[in-house]
């Protein structure tokens, strides 16, 4: 097989290098080893944000590139990001009011011309906002976006596909040589594939795939932890908090799937990429760090799911892993067919990170370049009024209640009208809202390979589904495979 670029990694940075280069008429092949997002690209906070507290390390650069990107993302994939906001108490604030005030200024300055409202005080009178907290009192009130974090990396995976680039997932690389300007690849199922250039966007296995290439980092990776909580919702809204803790870092409170609060994340530095598991102590640092503030106390007996993931950040010899820098790093070997390793990175800023990734390998491999995704939707993302859409979702498939019409919205947008386009029913049932219409569109057209792909990442409804409907759903998808 002879493509011009193999990008190793199908989380957020591997989908959105695809994509970039899809869209440029370069051949693309992109292998994952396990499922799409299947690791650090569905465990964030499910954010698309600048980095409010990245403005304590005078990361300026990060938080105003990030800034710009929510912008574009917005406009970009407006089912799967949406405004949220965030009430920032100053009751228990390791931080003086004046200081955070000067943050948020600065914050709103960063973000220029953002169809998201200004920073302000928060007032007696948001009772909302006020009364889960323990202490009413002074605070601030913010804006920023939420996200369905996998499905937003699989959009990056479709778009790239209907440009012409090839997703293989349960696909890893096995081995990699040069051999005179190409690469020499081989991957698990035994293809071979000569390819022009390499990108490794394998997350916390970047290292791990630079030494099958035969090269390595300069400075090498640094592995940390962050963790999450689900547990029953702790009040009602669709804000979010953002809550200061005696440490100094801060930890994010907000509305979840299926009636439940999210509460995350942590920073520990770990030694393996297969460390992506929650430890007791993460589990009482984050109750503990809502007790602080809500009246209603939770204790780890209160938890109803909870998720790990391996950010690989680059080893910037930072001694605390809150320090770290989250900006990402690209190092390019092109001693020959360049390979290119990206080192860190978030979703707010994975499409600036792929526009950048091709800049260096046009240098190194003479590929003709223009940025291409600053303007474009993504699949499903064509429209201009949400609200629209569901309405006429409903008015078109009658079989599909309020609740599912919406929730089918915000996962596939204007897609949906393909997805059920001459349908006059959801056909089999297996709960919580899902069908083997929707099951099936997964497995075809999503690379979806087993139950929990499809409910762990491309529906989260997982989370409320019975252990009937599961078992059901398992059998439906082995039948299929």
């Amino acid at each position: 097989m002879d493509i011009q670029l193999l990008v190793i990694g199908g989380g957020i940075n591997g989908t959105a290098i695809a994509r970039e280069a899809a869209r440029n008429g370069i051949s693309v092949l992109l292998v994952e080893r396990d499922d799409l997002a299947s690791h650090t690209s569905s465990a964030s906070t499910k954010l698309i944000h600048g980095g409010l507290r990245y403005l304590e390390q005078y990361d300026f650069a990060l938080v105003r590139h990030a800034l710009k990107e929510r912008t574009l993302l917005m406009r970009a994939a407006p089912h799967l990001i949406a405004p949220m906001e965030f009430v920032l108490p100053q009751t228990r604030s390791s931080r003086p009011w004046l200081m955070v005030r000067a943050g948020l200024l600065l914050y709103d300055l960063l973000a220029g011309r953002s169809p998201l409202p200004w920073a302000r005080r928060l007032k007696s009178n948001d009772a909302a906002y006020q009364e889960p907290l323990k202490d009413r009192g002074a605070g601030f009130v913010y804006w920023d976006c939420k996200v369905d974090d996998a499905r937003l990396t699989i959009a990056n995976a479709l778009d790239a596909a209907s440009h012409g680039a090839v997703i293989r997932t349960r696909t890893s690389l096995f081995s990699a040589r040069r051999e005179g300007d190409h690469w020499l690849a081989t991957l698990s199922d035994g293809t071979t594939v000569r390819a022009r250039a390499i990108a490794n966007a394998a997350g916390p296995w970047v290292s791990a795939v630079l030494s099958s290439t035969g090269s390595n980092s300069a400075n090498g990776i640094r592995l940390i932890k962050g963790s999450h909580i689900v547990v029953r919702k702790l009040y009602e809204g669709t804000h979010a908090y953002f809550l200061q803790q005696p440490d100094g870092r801060i930890v994010f409170v907000a509305p979840y799937y299926d009636d439940t609060t999210m509460i995350g994340t942590t920073d520990i530095a770990v030694e393996n990429p297969e460390d992506a598991q929650i430890d007791e102590r993460e589990i009482i640092y984050l109750c503990d760090a809502a007790n602080r503030y809500f009246t209603q106390q939770i204790t780890p007996a209160d938890l109803v799911s909870d998720w790990s993931g391996i950010r690989p950040l680059y080893n910037d010899g930072a001694s605390e892993a809150q320090e770290v820098t989250r900006d990402y790093v690209l190092e390019l070997d092109a001693n020959g067919p360049p390979v290119l390793s990206v080192f860190g990175g978030k979703i707010t800023t994975a499409r600036h990170l792929a526009e950048q990734v091709m800049e260096k390998l046009v240098s190194a491999t003479g590929w003709i370049f223009t940025p291409s995704t600053r303007t474009a939707r993504f699949p499903g993302g064509d429209f201009e009024d949400f609200e629209r859409l569901v309405l006429e979702i409903q008015t078109r498939f009658p079989f599909l209640d309020a609740n599912r019409a919406r929730r089918m919205a915000h996962a596939y947008g204007t897609t949906v009208f393909e997805m059920l386009d001459g349908r006059n029913g959801a056909g089999t049932e297996f709960g919580n809202g899902l069908a083997s219409v929707e099951v099936d569109w997964l497995i075809e057209k999503e690379w979806a390979r087993t139950s929990d792909d499809i409910l762990a990442r491309r529906t989260k409804l997982g989370l409320g589904m019975s252990v009937e409907g599961k078992a059901k759903l398992e059998s439906y998808v082995s039948a299929k495979r």
